[in-house]
């Protein structure tokens, strides 16, 4: 039986990373000491510690799109963060990337996400606007660095610059990274673009998916849209009853051909501009991994198909509606009475303002749990 330690680990980094992959012993470290494991990499480590937070368990009760009690089917944002990590580890080891690395920012990259999804996020940077605002990049930063506590020595998570880095520079078609305190000018590195684009190709897979399960797409919707067109004649499908295989198959077929895309057009970026380090690459004045101009419009025609659908379907409508209601009123009165805040809430507004206790209180909730505790606020036949 053979052992690796920490050393063997570091070679075999080595040995299978490209020149442009970042290799855990050059990590810039951790801002506080930390004793390193003798079986586990840096990279490895962060991504345990992710794991075991209580703000990545809370993710399977809060909504990708579908409030959990929908259905026991649809993705949550723990599926989602799942599937996105998955995508990821497969693009970080076809390039030679750091697959612990890219897997570590990808299940930290939405522990910032408030309850009822992008409905939430909008409510409670509304509330916020005077005050900083909220956005879920900056919250999942502000959980690994300060709302965990797990640990005697330090606040937060005491991760590696770089899984930092990634989590800062997460960036997509909707969100823009604000990284003034990690080297602004320099582009994410390879594994932060990986998880970037892991990120798109999920919530577009697994939307259409979630879409055409819940019947508010139905397939006859999506004619004339290619990838849709190119989907069915790969798999075979021309019209008729969409039974759960045959979407199966269409989905695992569009992942596939993105992530085929993906590699074949990243590898030729990093061809015709000569890579040859980390440095090399944060230093362009544009992502390596990325779609081909092809499947990029390929997928905005998808993407303005799903919303307006999708996202904007009446019954997605209504619960963005409650959810404002929901965060809004709870809100407010936390505001004007800080004392029926719980006590360890409560303790917070001895170092933080109201306005942000509050908003990092409402933002770790889940949707069960935001419900649950509307109900006990405002509705006088609920115990407190």
């Amino acid at each position: 039986m053979a052992l690796y330690d920490l050393n063997q680990l570091e070679d075999f980094e080595d040995k299978i990373l490209a020149p442009y992959g970042i290799h855990s012993k050059n990590s810039k470290g951790r801002l506080f000491p930390d004793h390193e494991p003798g079986f586990r990499t840096r990279f490895q480590r962060d991504r345990d510690r992710i794991i075991h937070t209580s703000a990545f368990r809370r993710l399977e009760y809060k909504t990708q799109v579908f409030i959990n009690y929908e259905g026991d089917h649809y993705r949550t944002r723990l599926t989602h963060t799942l599937e996105v990590a998955q995508i990821g580890r497969t693009i970080a080891r076809a390039l030679g990337a750091n697959e612990d690395l890219v897997e570590a920012i990808c299940l930290a990259h939405d522990l910032g996400h408030p309850p009822f999804g992008h409905s939430g996020e909008t409510t409670l940077n509304r509330l916020l606007m005077d005050a900083g605002g909220f956005d879920h990049n900056k919250q999942s930063f502000r959980v690994v660095t300060k709302l965990e506590n797990r640990y005697p020595n330090f606040p937060g998570l005491n991760l590696s610059w770089e899984v930092l880095e990634g989590i800062v520079k997460h960036e997509s078609e909707y969100d823009v990274s604000d990284a003034k305190d990690f080297n602004p000018e320099l582009r994410g590195h390879m594994e932060a673009q990986i998880a970037n684009v892991a990120d798109e190709l999920a919530y577009t897979a697994h939307d259409l998916d979630d879409g055409l399960r819940s019947k508010m797409i139905v397939p006859e919707m999506l004619n004339g849209i290619d990838l849709w067109e190119i989907l069915c004649e790969n798999v075979g499908w021309h019209g008729g009853v969409l039974n759960d295989l045959t979407r199966h198959s269409m989905i695992r077929n569009l992942i596939g051909l993105e992530i085929n895309d993906v590699l074949q057009r990243t590898e030729q970026l990093i061809r015709e501009n000569s890579i040859r380090s980390v440095d090399d690459l944060q230093r362009l004045s544009f992502n390596v991994v990325v779609f081909s101009e092809n499947i990029i419009n390929q997928n905005r025609a998808l993407k303005d198909f799903l919303y307006k659908n999708l996202y904007r379907h009446y019954r997605v409508q209504r619960m963005s509606v409650k959810a404002d209601r929901i965060l809004s009123e709870m809100y407010q009165i936390y505001m004007h009475d800080p004392l029926i805040l719980p006590e360890h809430v409560q303790q917070r507004l001895e170092t933080k303002s109201k306005e942000r206790t509050i908003c990092d209180y409402i933002a770790g909730m889940t949707d069960r749990f935001a419900i649950e505790e509307y109900q006990k606020l405002f509705d006088p036949t609920m115990l407190p």
